[in-house]
């Protein structure tokens, strides 16, 4: 899968360094997300748990041909959403 950042101009990194977020952690939650549904204008948001521990959500946009994916932003998830996601998720037996 070909997987390519938000730009951030200013630091001269991909914008969910920001966020304390690295390259591999967003992979991790692409390549197996707890959760995964549509937004607006054809993204879509991911929440997982990385191997390490950490609760993110990942905002991208698919490729219109399938291959490849644009990573808007990633940060980790606190509070309510991962409140939810943690019970959504024991639901789930995930």
């Amino acid at each position: 899968m070909d997987i390519r950042y938000y730009f951030d101009e200013e630091m001269g990194l991909p914008h969910i360094y920001r966020h304390g977020i690295t390259e591999d952690e967003v992979e991790e939650i692409l390549n197996q997300p707890g959760y995964d549904r549509p937004l607006r204008n054809n993204a879509r948001m991911a929440l997982g748990q990385t191997r390490a521990g950490r609760y993110l959500k990942v905002v991208y946009v698919p490729d219109e041909d399938g291959e490849g994916v644009f990573i808007v932003t990633a940060y980790q998830i606190t509070g309510n959403l991962l409140t939810a996601f943690r019970r959504w998720a024991r639901r789930r037996g995930r």
